[in-house]
């Protein structure tokens, strides 16, 4: 399993634990390219883009993807860690 594979397993689990909703959509190069993982949970949508622990930066889409999330009043988070996505829950 790759660094980012052992980061969206953690969150996986985490979002299972929880109950929430997620949506792992595996891109296949038609419509709209997005983020890791859509999830809602306590009624508030959640964008998560996964990035191993070291590195990864987000690219352009990514990133204006996360802003359109937010934007729309749900909450978007680069997480390296299910720490990190536990954190912006509500």
């Amino acid at each position: 399993m790759t660094p980012e594979g052992k980061v969206k397993k953690e969150i996986k689990d985490g979002l299972t634990a929880l109950g929430a909703y997620q949506f792992w959509p595996v891109q296949t190069g038609f419509g709209k390219r997005g983020i890791d993982c859509y999830a809602c949970y306590k009624g508030r949508m959640i964008g998560i883009e996964a990035k191993r622990a070291e590195g990864g930066r987000l690219s352009t889409i990514q990133r204006e993807c996360l802003g359109e999330i937010v934007a729309a009043g749900g909450i978007g988070v680069v997480a390296r860690c299910w720490e990190d996505v536990r954190e912006v829950l509500p």
